[in-house]
């Protein structure tokens, strides 16, 4: 490993899909990673083991693991053999049972995930001691210690467009039709992940996003001790907002109103740099208005080609040159591991 003055600590924090493009784009840019990770999934295999066993949901753990098991700047000092052994357990920790029985849909990594748990009595014990058996550069930590619920007020269900309902739990909010206002965890004022607390205060880059913004961003502003080290933090804070609406969770949502939704839940968090696909925001009055709502976080606006193109997907090598321009870092390599750009 180079020096600390030349490796950035860098903190991701999201979860799924999104979070897992976040940190293959940010292992191009340093070794020295850490995963904060949302734990309120109450569907698939993450909510059948969190009903049955009442522990913190594991899919976006096991999927931040699988992100990091290889980083390309070790990749290419390791023998050929090691680096194929290393994508197997990659393929291990995401591959799915099938069939129709009790195993069927369920990853392999999350049932060694919640085995180790058990066995240590402690998921954060479980993370540290997984990603030690499997070579992974970097950390994997929980947003909280208990596995939390996302209840959403969500208007469109009544006779009078004026009311909202509250809708409890992610896949309701995910998949109920209306639209979701405002979000809350519950228990409230939840106990927050202690280890990720200090890796966000000792951070040099916090990234936050992309990934489903009312149960994958905006739940990281919700824990109240994360907030204040989110708040406290001397590191440079990166928001990198969604390609397109989701459908479910921001149907007809603008670039803009991702920004007003987040600022309306965290109205306290500065954030110094916002990261928008060129494609998503026109230039003009658009792309004029979403400055301004930058601006209440005290950020800048950023503009760039961050998509595979023809999809709403990140590039990874895409965003890991944006980011690495903001922050006179190298570049990640024209020849950047095409294998590894896009998502499982």
């Amino acid at each position: 490993m180079t020096d600390a003055a030349s490796t950035p600590q860098i903190v991701a924090l999201g979860g799924g899909h999104g979070l897992y493009a976040t940190l293959t784009a940010m292992r191009y840019l340093s070794p020295a990673l850490t995963a904060v990770v949302t734990v309120a999934d109450d569907g698939g295999s993450s909510g059948r083991l969190r009903g049955e066993l009442d522990l913190i949901p594991p899919g976006d753990l096991r999927m931040a693991l699988a992100a990091l098991l290889v980083a390309p700047a070790a990749l290419a000092d390791k023998e050929a053999d090691n680096a194929r052994d290393a994508q197997l357990w990659g393929q291990l920790l995401q591959h799915r049972f099938g069939g129709h029985g009790a195993l069927a849909g369920h990853p392999i990594g999350n049932l060694v995930l919640v085995g180790l748990a058990e066995l240590l009595g402690d998921p954060i014990a479980a993370l540290d001691r997984l990603g030690e058996l499997l070579d992974v550069t970097g950390r994997v930590l929980p947003m909280s210690t208990v596995p939390l619920t996302i209840e959403a007020d969500v208007t469109g269900l009544e006779a009078d467009p004026r009311l909202s309902r509250a809708i409890l739990g992610q896949v309701a909010v995910a998949t109920t039709p209306g639209k979701v206002r405002r979000v809350r965890l519950l228990p409230g004022a939840p106990p927050a992940s202690l280890d990720a607390c200090t890796a966000i205060t000792n951070a040099d880059l916090v990234v936050l996003g992309p990934g489903s913004w009312f149960s994958s961003v905006i739940p990281h502003v919700l824990v109240p001790d994360q907030l204040t080290a989110l708040t406290s933090t001397a590191a440079r804070k990166m928001l990198i907002v969604n390609l397109a609406p989701e459908p479910g969770e921001t149907p007809g949502f603008s670039v803009e109103r991702h920004l007003h939704v987040l600022h309306a839940h965290a109205d306290r968090l500065g954030i110094d740099d916002v990261i928008v696909d060129e494609r998503s925001v026109p230039a003009g009055r658009e792309r004029e208005h979403l400055a301004r709502a930058a601006a209440l976080f005290g950020a800048e606006l950023h503009v760039g080609e961050l998509a595979v193109p023809g999809k709403h997907v990140h590039d990874p090598v895409r965003v890991a040159a944006v980011v690495a321009e903001l922050v006179h870092l190298d570049p990640p390599p024209a020849t950047a591991f095409p294998g590894h750009r896009h998502l499982p």
